[in-house]
């Protein structure tokens, strides 16, 4: 029988990379967008490489809707194997005095409050599998560090690693590991159009990590994929750097 993985906002960027590496070793792909037109255009794209993906309209701050998106897969697939929670937002790089209420609010309830609900509701699911699963979540090198025009975004990634780390603990012996990755900059879509309009350089980018370049979504994808395998069992409440050596500086 297929394994199943969700994996929120999975319709691009590094979401996407890592749907199309799961799809690659046959396990059953569930997604979240809150676009349809974003949703049909990564089916589109995901039938055209030869797989198959079930895409739910979720916004992740509702929690009614992240609780319906664990009860549906199960009722389709059986079980949930894999919960990815990639769903976040960045919001505007400012420094702190200048940042605004309603910014920090909604990073808050997508960032933190939004992977909090995944977290719950996957952790309850995997409790009542025979074989538990995995959790992965999308930290970042600012929920590690202080990052100039981050400290908003920072502030919901550091709560990223403080959930992961203290879930790893307390479900450790109940067969669910739960883990994340702290990516660098990324050549995302949203990266690349930025750069495309010239507030950004690539070589800028990557002469932040001491690898000189900015990292792919692939990178990242490999990354999610390795804890969630059956390739590092021992390993809970780790946070992988994916970051070019930045963390190492």
């Amino acid at each position: 029988m297929s394994k199943t993985v969700i994996i929120t906002g999975g319709t691009a960027g590094i979401g996407k990379a890592t749907a199309l590496k799961f799809a690659e070793n046959g396990y059953n792909i569930v997604t979240t967008s809150r676009s349809n037109e974003k949703a049909k255009k990564f089916l589109d794209e995901f039938k055209q490489a030869g797989y198959e993906a079930t895409v739910y309209n979720v916004d992740v701050t509702k929690e009614e809707q992240v609780e319906k998106l664990i009860s549906d897969t199960v009722e389709k697939y059986g079980s949930v194997d894999v919960l990815v929670n990639n769903s976040a937002i960045a919001g505007e790089p400012k420094i702190f005095a200048q940042t605004s209420k309603n910014n920090m609010r909604n990073m808050v309830e997508t960032n933190v409050m939004g992977l909090y609900y995944g977290m719950r509701y996957g952790i309850l699911q995997m409790l009542k599998q025979e074989k538990k699963g995995n959790i992965v979540n999308l930290a970042s090198i600012a929920g590690l560090n202080g990052v100039e025009y981050a400290g908003e975004y920072g502030a919901t990634k550091h709560a990223v690693v403080g959930m992961t780390k203290g879930a790893a603990v307390e479900y450790a012996t109940s067969g669910i590991r739960i883990n994340a990755v702290a990516p660098g900059a990324i050549l995302t879509d949203i990266l690349n159009d930025v750069i495309a309009s010239g507030q950004l350089t690539k070589e800028g980018l990557g002469n932040i990590h001491p690898m000189k370049r900015p990292g792919t979504v692939e990178d990242i994808a490999n990354g999610i994929f390795f804890l969630a395998s059956d390739e590092c069992p021992f390993m809970t409440g780790t946070i992988l750097n994916i970051d070019g050596g930045y963390n190492a500086k």
